[in-house]
């Protein structure tokens, strides 16, 4: 199965659905919460085809907004804002019963609170070659130095460095996770020819599968590609973290919790990591999504990170193409109308 596969498959399910509605049930309402302006753009194009009658806000969904949601049983939320409990339980007291994340992670909101008030959570998918092109943008810049090298040319110092670059033919790299994201940068890595090494509870694909701690210590560089989970919360704490190999790279497209940041600040300046690029971050909230320019940022782990000049961050962006955003904006209308037509008799 090629990476794309899952998506086309999704495609398929959408058409289907839309060529049945007006058979299934009648136009219904959604209101969308944390939408930005290419996202609304988006669902004002698609809605008519699937019958559904939109409520677009910018605003996060939260205790104030709920009055958007009224008259609608269906919600559609970002992954950019933590929704509360108190905002679901008045969520399900304004006759919300089911809620479509715009992302695959549910790190965000608590989903069995939301099921114990009525609720249910459905997540996405969209294209997963979006998150893999970017995680190998972000290995290819993490061995080649390029952060170091842009900010020198940006002052117009043209030296070469003293730090030569890798190439990925020569190294090991470790894929921690191996769903639809995880198995897409494996297939882009072999086209490299690179070891590889993968981790996963469930094994998916065919790969040279090994134990956490093992595949640490072999590889030259160490992609993560699993939920956040309580289980999965630092799974690269300080302990892992010196099992790596001396002089690995970490890269992190998944989520931020995924590692311990202090610990992996403490290995990036005492020497014994080579680099880390990371699109997303412990304690991003608040930051990430927004202008700083201006104010001051709460966070030394970041301030840290960000001064050092082999690190790269990111600012959760590695989802973030047309490809993968149109295919949240339909598949997030498509969940909420297999929904509205699975509980018409409700």
């Amino acid at each position: 199965m090629t990476s794309s596969e899952p998506v086309r498959t999704a495609a398929r399910r959408t058409r289907s659905l839309v060529s049945s509605s007006s058979s299934l049930v009648p136009a219904r309402g959604i209101t969308i919460y944390g939408c930005g302006k290419d996202e609304a753009a988006l669902f004002r194009e698609m809605a008519p085809r699937f019958g559904v009658i939109p409520t677009i806000t910018e605003a996060p969904v939260s205790e104030a907004t709920v009055d958007l949601a009224h008259g609608n049983r269906c919600v559609s939320i970002g992954h950019k804002t933590p929704v509360t409990n108190s905002t679901l339980r008045a969520l399900a007291q304004a006759g919300v019963t089911y809620i479509s994340t715009r992302s695959v992670g549910y790190n965000h909101i608590d989903v069995e609170y939301a099921e114990s008030v009525g609720i249910r959570v459905g997540n996405v998918a969209y294209s997963p070659d979006s998150v893999a092109d970017y995680t190998l943008m972000l290995m290819l810049m993490a061995v080649r130095h390029a952060k170091s090298v842009i900010r020198r040319a940006d002052v117009h110092d043209y030296r070469l460095s003293d730090v030569r670059g890798k190439e990925l033919r020569d190294l090991t790299v470790g894929v921690v996770g191996t769903g639809r994201i995880g198995a897409a940068v494996m297939a882009r890595l072999r086209g490299f020819g690179c070891r590889m090494l993968a981790h996963d509870h469930h094994p998916h694909v065919a790969a040279d599968y090994v134990p956490l701690d093992e595949l640490l210590r072999r590889s030259d560089i160490v992609s993560l590609h699993v939920p956040l989970t309580p289980e999965t919360r630092h799974l690269l704490d300080g302990r892992r973290i010196e099992r790596m190999k001396h002089g690995a790279f970490v890269i992190n497209t998944g989520r931020g919790a995924l590692l311990d940041t202090e610990a992996l600040v403490t290995a990036l300046e005492n020497g014994r990591l080579g680099g880390a690029a990371l699109d997303v971050l412990e304690g991003e909230e608040g930051i990430f999504y927004a202008d700083h320019r201006n104010k001051p940022i709460g966070s030394k782990s970041l301030l840290r990170l960000q001064a050092m000049p082999n690190v790269l961050i990111s600012p959760h962006s590695a989802y973030y193409t047309d490809h993968a955003l149109s295919d949240t904006v339909e598949n997030s209308l498509a969940n909420c109308l297999e929904f509205e037509s699975r509980n018409h008799h409700g």
